[in-house]
């Protein structure tokens, strides 16, 4: 099968949707698939083009058996409301002639992933010109989001984007999300329901799994013996809340043995590094190696997931993947009734967004129960094996993405469709 994925970010990008986006490329190339992606140059979640790119316009390279066509685009220093809405067209005007040229290669699927409403027309487009099947990806509500975060304002601007997203949404053949909840989004908004899919985040269960043995981090980072480590691993942006953990460790830090950290980069980052000054039980880590992802998330006898009240159910983090495949216990901010707090209630605990004094407390609660921790944590690793494996939700999107009458390999002995 022939497959075009049309997405902004792209690998090398360890995080988001540009991490997403590589590992199904490069798993769909592996089984056999001829796959080309149309892409940026990696810039997140740094926002700024990685130093191996900068210099370049266009240009084309070959990734673990995948074709990438770069498209450049503009970056800005500091993201947000039109500068973000400016940043993504940018891309869809630049990349428009790339992937119009990929209609003589003839696809059988165009696979557009969002964020980036801006480039579903030429994505729906190019699927329109060559009979292909137009596939659509919402990996976040990035409408919703805008305006209820305050990065866009303006009723007529709201109801006009809104209007835009569902006659796009509705004309492409499939539209598919990461969560339930978002699934009965894409109802709301009017979206058949046979062209709706649930395409879930993934986790390498393999490469992410529990610890036999203590982290090389915990040395790396001088912690104690007998320290209870908290993590937060992630992107570093407005929608995580991050300035929560700070203020959590500084009312903690009559406990000598519990230790913060907060690992990743993003747009926060100057005001995470400040709120964190002074706190000697708060360690920040820049952006990890790939390779070391079991190893960092093992370090953690607790996961932070912080998340703004303003995101919730319109995002599912990518980050929670990995923290139920490490066999840890997850304290999340957000309300029971979302997503999150629906997956969570099952291997920690969930705190309302934004109550330090709750969030603090449901951090003692755990790591002073190390069997309640176990438990716990046994419940978030078999979550992950059954519902967020990588093989089994890759193959059945191919199946599912496969034209009529296509050969292709059925599932392997032990996975599930």
């Amino acid at each position: 099968m022939k497959i075009l994925i049309y997405s902004a970010n792209y690998a090398p990008e360890p995080t988001g949707i540009g991490k997403y986006s590589g590992e199904m490329a490069e798993w769909l190339a592996a089984k056999g698939h001829d796959v080309r992606v149309v892409a940026a140059p990696p810039y997140y979640p740094q926002w700024k083009v990685d130093p191996n790119y900068v210099g370049y316009g266009y240009q084309r390279e070959t990734l673990h058996g995948v074709d990438v066509w770069r498209a450049p685009l503009w970056v800005p220093k500091t993201p947000g409301g039109l500068k973000r809405v400016l940043h993504l067209l940018s891309f869809a005007v630049t990349s428009a002639p790339v992937m119009l040229r990929q209609v003589f290669w003839s696809p059988d699927v165009v696979l557009t992933v969002a964020p980036a409403m801006a480039c579903a027309p030429m994505g729906w487009l190019t699927a329109r010109l060559c009979g292909a099947t137009a596939w659509l990806h919402v990996q976040d509500f990035e409408v919703d989001v805008a305006f209820q975060m305050n990065l866009l304002k303006g009723r007529r601007i709201q109801q006009f984007a809104l209007w835009c997203e569902r006659r796009l949404m509705r004309a492409f053949d499939k539209v598919s999300t990461i969560s339930g909840k978002m699934v009965d989004k894409l109802h709301a908004k009017g979206i058949d329901a046979d062209a709706i899919e649930l395409f879930p985040n993934w986790v390498d269960v393999n490469a992410v799994r529990p610890l036999e043995a203590p982290s090389d981090y915990r040395s790396e980072l001088g912690l104690r013996a007998d320290s209870k480590v908290v993590l937060f691993s992630g992107t570093w942006g407005a929608k995580q809340d991050l300035l929560l953990i700070p203020e959590v460790a500084r009312q903690l830090q009559h406990r000598s043995d519990i230790a913060f950290v907060i690992c990743g980069d993003g747009v926060m980052r100057p005001q995470v590094e400040a709120a964190s000054q002074g706190l000697a039980n708060v360690h920040l880590l820049p952006l990890q190696p790939k390779e070391r992802l079991g190893q960092l998330l093992g370090m953690a006898d607790v996961h932070l997931l912080t998340q703004s009240a303003d995101a919730e159910d319109l995002v599912l983090p990518s980050k929670l993947t990995g923290m139920l495949s490490s066999g840890r216990p997850i304290v999340a901010t957000c309300r029971a009734t979302t997503e999150i707090g629906h997956v969570v209630s099952q291997c920690g605990r969930v705190v309302e967004p934004g109550q330090v004094d709750s969030l603090a407390k449901a951090v003692l609660d755990l790591v002073d129960q190390p069997q309640a921790c176990a438990d716990l944590g046994l419940r978030a690793r078999a979550y992950a094996e059954h519902s967020l494996a990588k093989d089994p939700i890759l193959l059945r999107w191919s199946l599912k993405a496969a034209p009529q009458g296509s050969n292709l390999p059925v599932a392997a002995k032990g996975e599930t469709l």
